[in-house]
């Protein structure tokens, strides 16, 4: 058994990976300062003799005693990290140096849950991690973008200078239950729409792509790289490479929904990503990981989710 700290484990992702190494016999330290994240997400968990939660800010040092960090801190939904982007770059930079500083202090294993925004609006399709992205340094994503890019750089500069034990992990669109209702990402937006007869708001012409991985996939990769081999450390990239337009997204989820929802179409915000799909090459060889959860299975699951947080209010 280890204990394991779990930096914004009430959030959505979070939130699956406390239930994952709970399931695995492992004592959890959730530590949130409920941004983004919610007690509604841990409350099941509250009861359990192997869980503690901690509020605290990442931006401010952390003692405690541990033998694993997972470092998830950083509201990651663009309504969410615009709303205060000075206090989301101090989130992924200065975030991250105090995980890594206590995985230095204590000696122990580190893993940056990084984004695939670091490749930006990419000009190669789809993405490998040897690809070094295109970031408009300037624009209003950049506090996410540039600040995820500047922790993985402390990541390998804590493991070049220190010898600290690092594993770096590049999410791709991750979907599922506890997504956050209002966070504005696609698939949440889609599917709140579609369950309140809403007109489904499609941002350009629809043809931008993404690829969507359930979160189950995505929990199954994060933990396996965790335990993977030692001196591999990433960046790997965790996603489904199964490819959307958010045409084809919206009118699955009308679908799915039974909803008589329309869509309208609005202008695309700046930076917007017009492609994204991962390579996952390095997490086959390296992780043996896969998704194994196809778009529409995911779908149902997550909209029941929807249902059910509508119903109640």
């Amino acid at each position: 058994m280890k204990r394991i700290l779990v930096s914004g484990g009430a959030g959505f992702l979070g939130s699956h990976l406390c239930d994952k190494l709970l399931a695995e016999g492992h004592e959890v330290l959730c530590v949130d300062n409920f941004f983004t994240g919610s007690r509604r997400n841990i409350y099941h968990l509250l009861d359990n003799k192997r869980f503690e939660l901690l509020r605290h800010d990442v931006t401010h040092p952390l003692y405690v005693e541990v033998d694993e960090i997972y470092n998830l801190a950083c509201p990651a939904s663009p309504i969410h990290y615009q709303f205060d982007p000075v206090q989301t770059t101090k989130t992924s930079v200065i975030g991250a140096m105090n995980m890594l500083g206590l995985a230095k202090r204590l000696k122990i294993k580190v893993l940056q849950a990084s984004t695939s925004e670091i490749y930006g609006d990419p000009e190669i399709h789809p993405q490998p991690e040897s690809y070094r992205g295109n970031v408009n340094t300037l624009g209003p994503r950049a506090c996410y973008d540039e600040g995820k890019r500047c922790a993985e750089t402390l990541f390998f500069d804590y493991h070049r200078q220190h010898g600290v034990a690092i594993k770096v992990m590049r999410i791709f669109n991750t979907y599922g239950p506890r997504m956050h209702p209002n966070d504005g990402r696609v698939v949440s937006n889609f599917i709140v729409q579609a369950l309140k007869g809403q007109d489904i708001t499609i941002y350009g012409d629809g043809k931008q792509t993404r690829s969507f991985c359930y979160v189950d996939d995505n929990i199954e990769g994060m933990y396996k790289l965790m335990n993977s081999r030692a001196g591999f450390t990433g960046p790997v990239n965790i996603g489904n490479p199964g490819e959307f337009t958010m045409l084809e997204l919206a009118q699955l989820v009308i679908e799915l929904t039974n909803s008589k929802s329309k869509l309208v179409f609005m202008p695309l915000p700046q930076d917007d990503p017009l492609q994204r799909k991962p390579v996952i090459d390095l997490a086959k060889k390296e992780l043996d990981w896969e998704p194994k959860i196809p778009l529409r299975e995911g779908l149902i699951k997550t909209i029941s989710y929807f249902d059910q947080i509508l119903k109640e209010g």
